[in-house]
């Protein structure tokens, strides 16, 4: 076979596995849902309008206050979760330093709470208990190697789903995607316990994304215990986006920013009642924090700072610098993530623990020789965020003495480049990670930087006609306020959101100076960004795991949705179906359900039944009408009468009407819905995805002339588009051939030495078989 063939044969692959990948996700009928609620809340309201007892009363009441009340223990605990995850990660980002010795559960700052000296007497270096001398930074390495492989030991043993941001899951998930135990307990606290010590390891990863998904997780584990919130998918995507706000605003100090962000970037739909639970909910988080204060010094975060002076106008100049570098910097972090994300996909994805640790020790490596990247990113931030005169300065290793100005810009460019490679290298591993504060931590750097260099520039000429402006008697230029402008930058060039981040960080500041600069430089930063591409990281992600959720980008196709539908359809017939039939497609297909005609020969429509209506039919029939494998089972439509809806959880047994039929007939037709959406099979795709945008239902049936031609599901547009994308750029290069093959030549390197350690494992198998009598004599013996 020719290199040719393989190569054709091996884009054939490529492109069917790219449009089977949609074949094994559920999603959520959101049409159905609404109408199960409706029905739920007319049960309610019918059972006590004529009731005036006190009963009745607290029935309607709860019902009425029940979501609040929900959401007021989710904020709490939302909060509360933020507070001891920012007590232990601090805790754990000096125990790696050395311990207090009177008291070993206190961090360095508490411990030497009352000492203004230099010197901490009751502070021990690890290096000093092992009498290694002071400041042994190889001690810091083997605990930033053991935090973060014990980390990844967690997540890969106990909870597989705690690795990761969790942001684009948490999005499909509020859009209808259906992923089991991702939400679960056991995934909050072993989230909880490893965000902190992957925190702490100093990896290039921030704990602000994966507080998203902790807080959706708390959102989900308390509502379950509510009975309306089991049954309601649609309550539950409110829960979801008000949890999703919270973590933001827990994780920020903002709560305004939480809401927005949840309004930007998390659901495709926003009524006012989920903002309003979004904002109660972000509000009682971030009281709870405030009253649990986890740095005593009054600041949400540790990173949050206020300035006092006003912005010039010439500094629009290097604003635009700044929202420059923004958008290059996402476009650059999203395109060779994606590709570092999918070798990880493909070669390492057995040796998540290998990876981790290996990304620990080198960053550490990494780390040490440079000042900004040694300590915490947050605490860095703050650092780079304050002025050099006033009140709270901190003079950090020179950073406000002029005659330093040439070896801190070297300092800082080198951090912005090497916290650039770590992030791209290390956001995705098998660990929980966020990208939030390592963006920011990136632009800061590099905003510092142009800060330096401008206020040096200012300071040499004094007279150029730039400055013409500034005051002679107060400093003209504060870098720190170029920092605060990087850090925005870079979080919108990653993340592709405006309003958000302008509002979080007017909530970090206090201040409103600086929120016309700061929205220039975002806009500078997104039309940058998007040039390169639209969507952000998240977005990303969700395309390369291949999960079945429409972009809100406006796509244009210009064919029927005849093109996508499916022709060949598992149908029920209004006759001629027995008990033992229905049992068997049930069993041979995994269809969420099936279209109702006629006969197969007229395919006239008469409805549409799901999946779970049938099993609970066939179930029902088996126990009260004693139905055999030969019971006829009709679906005759019921003239005017609404469907009768099936869902267990909401009706009870002893008031839902019975079958129909005896146990040698019976009739599902009034189980079936009469009315399902249905479109013309040449009406424009566009439409039809607008119709699954906006109404969610779980499949669109195309009819014409009442004759049923086929259906289509978010699954089949996605599998179109993707066919679409690969034959409009058939010459992508892998990305195994993008960075000049290196990650060609290191996955077959890796793939060799597994080949190479299986058959030495085979082996060794084999010679302990051949002796193992032997030793257990000898044991015995």
């Amino acid at each position: 076979m020719t290199s040719h063939a393989r190569g054709s044969s091996a884009g054939i692959e490529e492109e069917l596995a790219q449009i089977r990948r949609y074949e094994d996700f559920s999603t959520t009928d959101w049409v159905k849902d609404a109408i199960l609620e409706r029905y739920r809340q007319s049960s309610i309201q019918h059972q006590n309008h004529n009731d005036n007892s006190w009963r009745a009363w607290w029935h309607l009441t709860f019902e009425t206050a029940e979501s609040w009340i929900v959401v007021l223990l989710v904020g709490a605990a939302i909060g509360l979760n933020s507070a001891l995850i920012a007590i232990i990660t601090d805790w754990l980002s000096d125990i790696k330093l050395g311990y207090c010795s009177h008291s070993w559960w206190l961090n360095q700052k508490f411990c030497c709470w009352e000492i203004e000296e230099d010197g901490c007497d009751n502070w021990n270096s690890w290096s000093e208990f092992m009498y290694l001398g002071p400041n042994i930074y190889v001690v810091k390495w083997f605990f930033y190697t053991l935090f973060a492989t014990t980390c990844a030991y967690l997540v890969k043993k106990l909870a597989p789903y705690a690795a990761g941001s969790g942001i684009s899951e948490i999005k499909c998930i509020i859009a209808g995607f259906v992923m089991k135990g991702f939400l679960g307990g056991w995934t909050l606290v072993m989230k909880s316990i490893g965000l902190t010590m992957a925190v702490a390891s100093n990896l290039s990863i921030g704990k602000e994304g994966p507080s998203v998904h902790m807080a959706c997780c708390v959102g989900n584990v308390i509502s379950r215990c509510f009975k309306k919130f089991k049954t309601s998918k649609a309550e539950m995507k409110e829960i979801l986006t008000a949890s999703s706000a919270a973590g933001v605003a827990v994780a920020f100090g903002s709560p305004i920013g939480g809401v927005l962000f949840a309004l930007e970037e998390m659901s495709t739909t926003f009524p006012n009642r989920t903002m309003w639970k979004s904002f109660f909910c972000a509000m009682i988080a971030t009281i709870v924090l405030q009253a649990m204060n986890p740095f005593r010094t009054g600041k949400l975060v540790m990173f949050q700072v206020s300035y006092d002076r006003d912005w010039h106008f010439f500094e629009y100049l290097f604003v635009v610098v700044i929202g420059l570098f923004g958008g290059l910097y996402g476009a650059l972090v999203i395109k060779f993530n994606l590709i570092v994300a999918q070798f990880r996909k493909n070669v390492l994805k057995n040796h998540p623990i290998t990876e981790t640790a290996v990304l620990a020790f080198v960053t550490a490596m990494i780390a040490y020789p440079n000042v900004f990247l040694r300590i915490d990113m947050t605490e860095i931030m703050g650092i780079l965020f304050r002025e050099c005169e006033g009140a709270g300065t901190e003079n950090y290793h020179g950073l406000c003495d002029a005659s330093e100005t040439g070896r801190m810009v070297a300092l800082l460019f080198i951090a912005t480049v090497l916290r650039c490679f770590g992030t791209i290298m290390t956001y995705g591993a098998r660990v929980p990670c966020g990208i939030f504060v390592p963006s920011m931590a990136i632009g800061a750097t590099f905003g510092r930087m142009i800060g330096l260099l401008v206020k040096s520039w200012q300071e040499n000429n004094p007279d150029l006609f730039l400055f013409a402006s500034c005051r002679p008697d107060m400093p003209c230029i504060t870098p720190g306020t170029y920092a605060f402008l990087g850090a925005a930058a870079a979080l919108c060039g990653v993340m592709r959101i405006t309003v958000s981040v302008v509002v979080i960080m007017f909530e970090l500041t206090g201040q409103i100076t600086y929120i016309l600069p700061t929205m220039i430089a975002l806009m500078i930063t997104r039309a940058v960004g998007d040039w390169f591409g639209t969507g952000g990281i998240a977005d990303r992600y969700i395309r390369l795991n291949g999960y079945p959720i429409l972009d809100n980008d406006e796509q244009v196709f210009g064919v029927p949705v005849s093109h996508v539908m499916q022709e060949n359809m598992t149908v029920m017939t209004a006759t001629g179906m027995t008990f033992r039939k229905i049992e068997t497609i049930l069993e041979n297909t995994n269809f969420q359900g099936f279209p109702v005609v006629e006969d197969l020969r007229s395919m006239i429509l008469i409805g549409y039944i799901g999946r779970s209506e049938l099993r609970y039919l066939l179930e029902k029939a088996r126990v009260n009408k004693k139905a055999h494998d030969e019971t006829i089972c009709r679906f005759t439509p019921d003239g005017d009468e609404p469907e009768i809806l099936t869902q267990t959880e909401i009706v009870d047994q002893d008031t839902n009407p019975d079958l129909r039929g005896s146990a040698d007939s019976l009739d599902f037709g009034a189980y079936m819905d009469q009315t399902p959406i249905t479109v013309h099979p040449k009406l424009y795709l566009e439409t039809v995805m607008d119709m699954f945008k906006q109404l969610g239902p779980r499949v669109v049936l195309l009819e014409e002339r009442g004759k049923l031609r086929g259906l289509v599901t978010v699954k089949d547009v996605l599998r179109y588009t993707a066919h679409i994308e690969s034959v409009e750029s058939p010459s992508t290069p892998h990305y195994s051939r993008e960075c000049g093959g290196i990650f060609d030549k290191m996955s077959t390197w890796i793939l060799k030495r597994e080949q190479r350690y299986t058959q030495l494992q085979n082996r060794s198998s084999i010679e302990v078989n051949q002796t193992e009598e032997s030793h257990e004599m000898d044991n015995r013996l």
